[in-house]
C-alpha cells in the first residue's frame, strides 16, 4: 500500500462521521473524489475512532465489571488496560486486512484494484461499529453495540462506488468480503492470548429501490429496506439534537417524567427506593430513573433510560433479526428483535436470577433485574411501565 505523506481533506472529523452514518449514499460519491493516503486516513480517521470501543470496555469493565447471572467480576485495573491495548491493536490491524481483502476480491466482482480505495472502504465502513462500540461504558446497554452491524450497510453501499463494481454484484462482494474477513479475524483474535502474555466509475445504487435480505453467515441477516429508513430516522434525531444544542434545551425526557413512571407496587412487590439524574450537553445526553422493589426475600430493580439523541442507533436493530442464544444446566440467555425492539433475557433457575430488558421507541431502555421466583416478575415489571407512555414522550 501506499504509505505516503498524510494529505488533509476537506471534511472534519466530526462531519464526516455524522455523515457517512446518517447520508452514506450521498457521503460515498464524495469520499470516492478526495485525495488521500492510506498514513493521512489512518492516523486522522481510524486511529481516532477505534479507540472508542477499547476506552469504553476499559471504563465499563473497571467501572461496573461484568455480571453473570448476578455474578460480578472487576479485572484489575492493569488487565483492563492490557484487554484494552489488545482490543486498540487488532482494530487497527483488522482495517489493514479488510482493505487488502477488498483489493484483492475487486477484479472478481468486476471491479479495479485500487489500494487507496480499498482502504477507505475498509475505514469509513468500519465508523458504525467504532461509533456504537460507546455503549459498551454502561453494561445494561452494551448488547447494542451489535448496531455495528450497520457497517455491513455501509459496506455494500461503498464498494461499488469506490471499487468500481457492478452494482449488481454488491451484494456477492459484500459477502465474500465478509466472509473471508471472518476467517482472517479468527486467527487475528486467536492471537490476543499471546499478545496479552506480553503485557502480562459505477453509479451510486438506488437503495430507495433497494429491498430484501442480506444473509451473511455467522452474522445474521439485514433487512436493507429497514436499514434505509433506520438511517433516515437517525438523520431526524440528528436534526432535533442540533436544534436542541441551537436553543440551550435538551432532547432528553425529564427525569423527574421517567421517575414518575415507576409504580409504588408490581404484584406483591413494593417500591423502597426511588432515585433519576440526568446529564446534557448541547443536546447530547440522557437521563435516567431507577426504583428498587422487595417482597419478602425477593428484590428487584427497574431502571428507565432515555438515551436521547445517542439511542437513534437503536433503529438498526429494526433492520437485523438479531437472535442469541445460550443454555445452561440451570438457565439461558437470549437476544432477538421483537417488533423492532431488542429484548434481552437472562434467568438462572438455581439462585432465581436474572434480568429482563428492551428498547422502546428507538430511545428508550427499561431494565429489570434482580432475585426473583420467576422471570415473569421481571417481564411484569417492565411492562408495568408502559411502553405506550415511553412512546408518547417522543411525540
Amino acid at each position: 500500500m501506499n504509505l505516503g505523506n498524510p494529505i488533509s481533506t476537506p471534511t472534519s472529523l466530526g462531519e464526516r462521521v455524522k455523515a457517512i452514518l446518517l447520508k452514506p449514499r450521498e457521503e460515498w460519491p464524495k469520499i470516492d473524489a478526495e485525495p488521500v493516503t492510506v498514513s493521512g486516513l489512518f492516523t486522522s480517521y481510524v486511529m481516532i475512532l477505534a479507540a472508542i470501543p477499547a476506552l469504553a470496555h476499559l471504563i465499563g469493565s473497571v467501572a461496573f465489571g461484568y455480571s453473570f447471572f448476578g455474578v460480578t467480576w472487576r479485572p484489575s485495573i492493569g488487565s483492563a488496560i492490557s484487554m484494552a491495548i489488545i482490543q486498540y491493536i487488532l482494530a487497527l490491524v483488522g482495517v489493514f486486512v479488510l482493505a487488502l481483502i477488498i483489493d484483492w476480491l475487486a477484479p472478481t466482482f468486476g471491479g479495479i484494484k485500487n489500494n487507496v480505495q480499498a482502504f477507505k472502504v475498509a475505514a469509513y465502513s468500519g465508523t458504525a461499529m467504532w461509533v456504537a462500540g460507546i455503549f459498551a461504558i454502561i453494561p445494561q446497554l452494551n448488547v447494542l453495540s451489535i448496531l455495528g452491524l450497520y457497517g455491513l450497510y455501509l459496506l455494500y453501499l461503498g464498494l461499488p462506488v469506490l471499487m468500481k463494481a457492478p452494482d449488481d454484484k454488491a451484494m456477492s462482494y459484500t459477502i465474500v468480503t465478509v466472509l473471508a474477513a471472518i476467517v482472517i479475524f479468527f486467527v487475528l483474535g486467536a492471537l490476543s492470548t499471546p499478545i496479552a502474555g506480553l503485557f502480562g466509475s459505477s453509479v451510486t445504487p438506488n437503495m430507495s429501490e433497494i429491498s430484501g435480505k442480506m444473509n451473511v453467515p455467522g452474522i445474521g441477516s439485514v433487512d436493507l429496506g429497514k436499514m434505509e429508513a433506520a438511517s433516515k430516522q437517525m438523520e431526524a434525531t440528528a436534526k432535533k439534537m442540533e436544534a436542541a444544542a441551537a436553543n440551550g434545551t435538551s432532547v432528553a425526557v425529564a427525569p423527574s417524567a421517567l421517575q414518575a413512571l415507576l409504580p409504588e407496587t408490581v404484584g406483591n412487590y413494593h417500591r423502597t427506593e426511588v432515585e433519576s439524574q440526568s446529564m446534557d450537553a448541547g443536546g447530547v445526553g440522557g437521563s435516567r430513573a431507577e426504583a428498587k422493589y422487595e417482597s419478602g426475600e425477593n428484590h428487584f430493580d427497574i431502571e428507565v433510560t432515555d438515551m436521547a439523541a445517542v439511542g437513534a442507533l437503536t433503529a438498526m436493530g429494526a433492520a437485523m433479526n438479531v437472535q442469541s442464544n445460550r443454555q445452561t444446566a440451570t438457565g439461558y440467555e437470549k437476544t432477538e428483535t421483537v417488533d423492532g425492539r431488542i429484548v434481552t433475557e437472562e434467568w438462572d433457575s438455581s439462585d432465581g436470577d436474572g434480568s429482563y430488558s428492551t428498547t422502546v421507541a428507538n430511545r428508550f431502555m427499561v431494565k429489570a433485574e434482580g432475585k426473583v421466583a420467576s422471570i415473569n416478575d421481571l417481564k411484569a415489571a417492565v411492562a408495568a411501565i408502559g411502553p405506550d407512555k415511553l412512546e408518547a414522550m417522543v411525540n
